[in-house]
């Protein structure tokens, strides 16, 4: 299933391509969890919009804190936090 994920975001929007195959390196594994320090990295395939943009919103400013998902935050602009947020919450988890 997650080759079918990685394969159908080449035909969503290209300005996203690079930010959604991104997310799929910590978001798309299944149980996934982070080496330190240790929790689960939560799937985003199917989350809600709404929610996909307002986390990735508050990662952007500092509102949240997460060194990586920051650094991710940072690089969007806010065409790419809509068109990330529009493609996650289409799949099914």
């Amino acid at each position: 299933m997650l080759g079918c994920f990685w394969f159908s975001v080449f035909f969503f929007n290209d300005t996203a391509t690079t930010e959604i195959y991104t997310c799929g390196g910590c978001h798309g594994v299944t149980g996934y969890k982070n080496a330190y320090p240790n929790y689960h990295v939560p799937r985003i395939a199917g989350q809600n919009a709404d929610y996909l943009i307002a986390a990735l919103k508050a990662y952007k400013t500092g509102d949240r804190e997460h060194p990586t998902m920051r650094a991710q935050g940072e690089s969007l602009s806010e065409q790419d936090i809509q068109d990330i947020a529009a493609y996650l919450s289409s799949l099914a988890q």
